[in-house]
């Protein structure tokens, strides 16, 4: 009688609904690796998602940022972390970029990964500081052919999406521009608003204070079409430079074997957390669109961002060791 209660018990357990089984997940706090310093814009996307995912699973959901190395750091976290689906990934750029600007990375974009949700998508901005004597793109292309090699601009740090968008412009305008590299965007933009950079590729959520204040110059965002937070700042390609277009976006992971079901409720709870009105709203903002997309569709993403970035560092040049 034992054995057959034993037996019964088991086939019940593999016979359990996926559902019900995914009902365990979330038992205890969950952590965010956020691999770009705090204060930037996919920080302030990872921040606004773990407070949703908080309040959805009842649990703390901790953000830990762990900057460095072009996201390579934080993201070699998450690929070795458990498959359980308590850690999971803010990504952006950098994880389509990597594979091809690195001569050897310590992950794979695609398998290491299980795809949760596509979050947002915004544009840089190309800021220029006021003491700069230039007022649109093809000012600064001008000065820049004047004065080869004499103007500075900033990133977010080597193989970011702020640097390879400026190399492909630089490319596409034939000019000569210093790259400053910086170990995020915040330091990038405080030395660009205290005028040791000229000019600076920053994200639309960090840039806008301080193009109302006046202490920052937009000359162009980097998107297809123009932000709604600055209807007035024309798109590269309208400055000049046609089929231009060099969007970021930030996106959701769980490390590679993260059992369905859990995907599932993270997929869920994400794509509901991204969608609510307050989210929405705060997104719009700070010059973001939420997309909160299907697993499918953020895997398709990825897969098309790697091709086009691939196509991006062969024709710059850029590579990184």
């Amino acid at each position: 009688m034992m054995l057959r209660a034993s037996c019964a018990l088991l086939c019940g357990l593999i016979a359990a609904p996926a559902d019900l089984l995914a009902q365990t997940f979330a038992s205890r706090p969950l952590r965010m690796i956020v691999p770009y310093p705090a204060g930037g814009g996919a920080d302030v996307v990872g921040r606004m998602l773990a407070q949703k995912l908080s309040e959805s699973f009842g649990q703390p959901f901790v953000v830990e940022n762990r900057p460095g190395a072009a996201s390579n750091i934080g993201t070699e976290i998450v690929a070795r972390a458990a498959a359980d689906g308590y850690t999971v990934l803010l990504v952006g750029t950098n994880h389509t970029s990597n594979v091809n600007l690195f001569r050897k990375i310590p992950y794979d974009p695609i398998k290491d990964f299980a795809p949760v949700s596509l979050l947002t998508t915004a544009s840089y901005v190309l800021d220029a500081h006021p003491s700069l004597p230039v007022h649109s793109v093809k000012d600064l292309v001008a000065l820049a052919r004047a004065k080869p090699g004499q103007i500075n601009y900033g990133s977010g740090g080597n193989g970011l999406a702020s640097h390879l968008g400026m190399e492909l412009f630089k490319r596409m305008a034939r000019i000569d521009m210093q790259h400053v590299p910086y170990k995020g965007g915040p330091p990038m933009l405080t030395d660009l608003l205290g005028g040791q950079i000229s000019v600076g590729y920053d994200n639309i959520i960090t840039s806008v204070p301080h193009i109302r204040s006046g202490r920052l110059r937009a000359l162009a965002v980097s998107g297809a079409r123009r932000s709604p937070l600055l209807p007035e700042v024309p798109t590269m390609a309208e400055s000049g430079w046609p089929g231009y277009d060099v969007s970021i976006w930030q996106g959701l992971l769980a490390p590679a074997g993260t059992p369905e079901t859990t995907l599932a409720r993270l997929q869920e709870h994400t794509v509901a957390g991204m969608r609510n009105a307050d989210t929405r709203e705060r997104m719009a903002a700070l010059g973001a669109d939420v997309v909160a997309s299907t697993r499918q569709e953020f895997a398709a993403f990825i897969k098309a961002e790697i091709d086009k970035w691939a196509e991006i560092i062969r024709a710059t040049g850029a590579k990184l060791d």
